[in-house]
């Protein structure tokens, strides 16, 4: 129960936090933060929880991420649904929440205007699905590899939430052009759900690639990162 409400609570900062900079911040004429503020927004909501609930729950606040750590044997299958379920709806209580701020600008519609994710005209760049699909799942398949390799055990001690961050905040850079940057199916739902429209006909998408991607992350980690037999 514990580790589920860590989860909760990350997932839900994660999505209030980089959601959020993309819905209240980036846009705000001269002195918005833009794409760059927006990556760096959720590099730090990650890195932030990662010191904060790291040694409660491991700060996963991603159903694919820990689907991929279960592939890799980083964490117990059992755990997989309750930790999935609290992500979703930590990020759909994160969306909840922002939807509220947001409100409260007169004339503000969620539709098209919530950090969804989303591809053809739903992309920022109106790139294919294709291109949304292939750049999901490298993206998260790179980002199990940071994960694995930052928190394995002979990795330098106490670092690894500083590698994750940044790296998702890399991560961001590269494709928020390209799908508005999911790698995580909790927060493209938590935001989907109030954006409504293609938003939710889209959703599958941001639930299927990033999976693979974690899941052929995991794999790869696994080859590259095997002890060497003494």
């Amino acid at each position: 129960m514990k580790k589920s409400l860590a989860e909760f609570i990350g997932t839900f900062w994660l999505v209030l936090g980089g959601c959020g900079s993309a819905v209240l911040a980036a846009g705000v004429a001269d002195v918005g933060i833009g794409w760059l503020g927006v990556s760096f927004a959720f590099g730090l909501t990650v890195l932030t929880m990662a010191f904060a609930i790291g040694h409660i729950s491991g700060c996963h606040l991603n159903p694919a991420v820990t689907i991929g750590l279960c592939v890799a044997g980083r964490h117990p299958a059992k755990e997989v649904a309750p930790y999935v379920i609290a992500q979703v709806l930590g990020g759909l209580a994160g969306g909840a929440v922002l939807y509220i701020i947001a409100s409260g600008q007169e004339g503000f519609s969620a539709a098209g205007n919530f950090a969804a994710n989303g591809f053809g005209g739903s992309s920022p760049g109106g790139y294919s699905m294709m291109a949304v699909l292939v750049v999901e799942i490298v993206m998260t398949l790179m980002f199990l590899v940071i994960i694995l390799g930052a928190t394995d055990e002979r990795a330098p001690a106490g670092l690894a939430p500083i590698a994750i961050g940044l790296g998702l905040t890399l991560i961001h850079l590269i494709s928020i052009p390209v799908s508005n940057t999911s790698v995580n199916p909790a927060r493209s739902t938590g935001v989907a759900f109030f954006s409504g429209g293609e938003a939710v006909t889209q959703l599958w998408l941001f639930w299927v690639a990033p999976i693979i991607g974690a899941v052929i992350g995991a794999i790869i980690y696994k080859v590259i990162g095997a002890k060497d037999a003494e």
